[in-house]
């Protein structure tokens, strides 16, 4: 069997095994096995397609890292409009409790509301900025 077809054949494995497990990092790692084929078609000898394989896998591996890494300071999902429809929507808060807590009445059932954190509480029309769990992250609107 020749060499490309080896390294498509691990490409696809990867590839299956990414899509049982649904992990991103090991289709970036599948890059690896490709450019090892294009290398054995290139003509590169079996040390040189492995270590081009080695190079572009861990090294889309380690782009995506750090593109991941540097999105975790982006917003929650529990802040996210396009998943959570209550974002933007409007509560009224009539009294906050000592311990910085609120209760309201929202879509026909009772939550908790809370304030961001530096802010001071007010009562009025406050709108919804964030998920918490089951609570309502507020800020007056």
């Amino acid at each position: 069997m020749d060499a490309s077809t080896l390294w498509w054949l691990l490409a696809g494995a990867v590839v299956g095994i990414e899509l049982l497990t649904g992990t991103f990092y090991l289709l970036m790692l599948a890059l690896g096995p490709v450019v090892g084929a294009v290398s054995a078609y290139a003509g590169l000898p079996v040390n040189g397609q492995i270590m081009a394989a080695a190079l572009v896998g861990a090294g889309a591996v380690a782009a995506c890292h750090q593109w991941r890494k540097k999105r975790l300071g982006d917003a929650s999902v529990g802040a996210d409009r396009s998943v959570n429809l209550d974002i933007g929507e409007t509560v009224q808060i009539d009294h906050w409790n000592s311990d910085g807590t609120a209760f309201v009445r929202y879509r026909g059932a009772q939550w908790t509301a809370i304030h961001r954190p530096g802010t001071t509480p007010r009562t009025g029309l406050h709108r919804v900025a964030e998920l918490v769990g089951s609570r309502l992250l507020v800020d007056p609107a």
